[in-house]
């Protein structure tokens, strides 16, 4: 059998870290050790479902209540936030919503939805990766799944450069066998090596005057017009 503090070791830092009783001493005694299994584990049956959504994250039963996501801001933005999952995800999945906000329509409170629960998405839908804290839908009020043709042609050309920032690492459920054009989801699993690369490009160009979301770009520049074009080739 495991002794508490074996298992105390194979637990994900994070949760270990953040027990009340790991933190109120640096050398927990066994009983103490076995409270923070204790209380990891619970945490764990009631936040994860052990089944992935269909980009292959694990699908969350909760938001904000000690898993992997939270409410999380859009800075630029009126939304008052979106539940998401954090770290990389977060990142790039903000990243779309700013530039959209920006560059396509402007946003108002209630516009974005991100994660949803297990049991209100379809699981061999894309729409299922909001179940996971990776995918946003974008005003689906307007932009009804099963419908194409819901953006202007300049706003097509604004997701396509949008996407193009972010290297196929998102993708554009407009582009789907069965198109949802609000719904914009992490493409890649979670041992992707792109997306951590992609994320710290996103990251950098957020603390650099002239780049990143909220500068004025113009889709239809040879070269980047050309990338786009490239990726959405890719993605078809």
């Amino acid at each position: 059998m495991l002794s508490a503090a074996t298992i105390a070791v194979s637990l994900p830092a994070s949760q270990l870290l953040a027990s009340p009783a790991y933190a109120a001493s640096s050398d927990p005694s066994p009983a103490k050790i076995r409270e923070v299994v204790r209380r990891a584990q619970d945490r764990e049956r009631r936040v994860q479902t052990g089944k992935p959504s269909l980009n292959g994250w694990e699908m969350e039963r909760v938001a904000d209540e000690g898993g992997n996501i939270f409410t999380r801001p859009a800075p630029g933005t009126p939304l008052a936030g979106i539940a998401i999952r954090m770290g990389e995800v977060e990142t790039l999945l903000v990243h779309v919503v700013r530039r959209f906000h920006y560059e396509i329509d402007e946003l108002r409170k209630g516009d974005v939805v991100g994660w949803r629960s297990p049991g209100s998405v379809r699981k061999g839908l894309p729409e299922s990766n909001q179940a996971s804290g990776t995918a946003v839908q974008i005003r689906p009020d307007h932009y009804p799944s099963g419908a194409r043709g819901g953006f202007f042609p300049q706003q097509n050309l604004a997701i396509r450069d949008i996407l193009t920032d972010l290297d196929g690492v998102v993708r554009w459920g407009g582009d789907d066998r069965k198109p949802d054009e609000s719904l914009f989801y992490i493409a890649v699993s979670p041992t992707d090596e792109r997306l951590v690369k992609v994320a710290n490009k996103i990251r950098t160009w957020n603390y650099t005057p002239g780049k990143g979301s909220g500068v004025i770009i113009d889709p239809l520049q040879p070269k980047r017009r050309a990338a786009a074009q490239r990726l959405a080739a890719r993605q078809a």
